[in-house]
């Protein structure tokens, strides 16, 4: 259900239901297991899958980073699997569970979680656009077929009215009030810019259900979230725009190379060198043939438009000589002066971070990278768990034989017969106390791995426990 006010505070938000269930509303970055905000006892009983919200919240006072993470159980490889928009958690569940009910499985928790807080200073609240380079004037009062973001120049209104049918449901961001799927951008909300073809913005034309996405993100926020270009890691991008609302990819080249077009018909310096810094951002670091060739001849202009070059004669194609190549001073606008690209790294070493990077993101190949850390420390454990319990239990039964033949032993003593000599037995009786408390203190040493086995003795390990520890 949604809520209109757009100052919801802690207490007008207690008491609210989504399925049927009373939902608490939880501070940014927050996170937890099972109901309301995820499902438990799904599929088998016992499985409870965990939630984790993040820093922007919609008008309506609900998160609008929120994500979703399996239960124990359904953990490839020990690694957790994560899901970041609820079209990715649903195509998961139809591929894993065939035969579920989805509708069901949804209805069984909240996917709406409301926030303890909406105060400007804490978080990145959600707000329609006052007014953008677009669309200014005092002109309040919009009717229904004026844009929702109040853009007066929006793409919607000028599409025919059965296009509508067209861009599949969306029930999310679509649904809190100022934002317009065909001009703003998913990742912060304001309105795009579609001045010189739109070269600053990518809108996914990805098929979803027979239905297109039709959701649109400024370049640099894509590349600022790490969901644009060429970004190694768990996402995994190769001069592509992931879609953080369907997961679709989209080929960027293409894009470049129409906005290198663009590009050829403006007659601004300054116009021309924002429009080619994108074109290098875009392009950096991939290793497909057709973007480094792309890359090679945007540089080669940009060379060019900073050596004073006639704006007509930057597209020549000339030898390298001419101009002197590309300048490797060209930065991207959007990363920090001190930033250097990555050269080659040892392995272990940490990689060169740019202090834009998305928290959200960020979160995901930290969780990630922990939980492998974490399965990885488990298995070592485990194997010295094993191992430990193989070694004492076999030592345990060695000494518990030792204390039988013992008792045989004295038993022999105390009624011997006249062809038995009483020394021979007692100093086999001896003999044999003697070897059990060598035994004893052997398990004693042994017992040392309680504490575990880096706080044991080398040569413990290698005398009781057959390993060879390096120095």
């Amino acid at each position: 259900m949604d809520i209109d006010s757009a100052s919801v505070t802690k207490g007008s938000l207690c008491g609210q239901k989504e399925n049927g269930m009373p939902l608490y509303p939880v501070s940014f970055y927050d996170s937890g297991e099972g109901l309301p905000y995820a499902p438990e006892d799904w599929p088998n009983p016992g499985d409870k899958w965990s939630w984790k919200v993040g820093g922007r919240i919609a008008a309506s006072g609900y998160f609008l980073d929120r994500y979703m993470y399996t239960p124990i159980r359904l953990r490839e490889g020990g690694r957790k699997t994560g899901f970041a928009s609820k079209l990715s958690l649903e195509q998961y569940i139809r591929k894993k569970f065939p035969d579920a009910d989805v509708n069901a499985f949804f209805a069984s928790f909240s996917w709406k979680i409301p926030s303890k807080s909406s105060k400007k200073d804490d978080i990145e609240l959600f707000k329609p656009p006052r007014e953008t380079a677009e669309h200014s004037g005092s002109d309040s009062q919009f009717d229904d077929n004026r844009c929702k973001a109040g853009n007066r120049v929006c793409s919607s209104l000028s599409a025919p009215e059965d296009s509508v049918s067209d861009v599949m449901f969306c029930d999310i961001c679509c649904s809190e009030p100022g934002f317009c799927r065909d001009c703003c951008c998913i990742l912060c909300c304001k309105t795009i810019n579609m001045a010189f073809g739109g070269y600053s913005y990518i809108r996914c034309e990805a098929k979803i259900d027979g239905h297109v996405c039709g959701h649109s993100a400024h370049i640099e926020c894509a590349l600022r979230a790490y969901m644009a270009g060429t970004v190694g890691g768990s996402i995994g991008l190769e001069t592509e725009y992931y879609c953080r609302r369907c997961d679709s990819r989209t080929d960027l080249v293409s894009h470049v190379t129409r906005l290198l077009q663009t590009c050829e018909s403006v007659d601004s310096r300054d116009d021309i060198e924002k429009i080619l810094n994108v074109g290098i951002c875009v392009l950096r670091g991939s290793k497909k043939t057709s973007a480094k060739q792309l890359l090679h001849h945007i540089e080669m202009a940009m060379a060019k438009l900073r050596n004073g070059t006639y704006i007509e004669d930057i597209w020549k194609k000339e030898d390298t000589a001419v101009t002197g190549g590309p300048s490797p001073n060209v930065k991207c606008a959007f990363e920090f002066q001190n930033y250097e690209e990555p050269h080659d790294h040892k392995i272990g070493s940490p990689e060169p971070l740019s202090s834009t990077f998305d928290h959200r993101v960020e979160s995901l190949k930290l969780e990630d990278e922990i939980d492998q850390i974490l399965h990885a420390l488990r298995k070592s454990q485990d194997f010295e768990y094993r191992l430990a319990e193989e070694r004492l239990s076999a030592h345990k039964n060695y000494i518990l034989n030792l204390y039988q033949q013992l008792d045989k032993e004295r038993s022999d003593l105390s009624r011997h017969t006249p062809l038995k000599d009483p020394n021979t037995l007692l100093d086999a009786v001896q003999s044999r106390v003697d070897q059990i408390k060598g035994e004893v203190y052997k398990l004693k040493d042994m017992e040392e791995v309680a504490k575990g086995f880096g706080r044991v003795s080398k040569h413990i390990l290698k005398e009781h426990f057959g390993l060879e520890v390096e120095s």
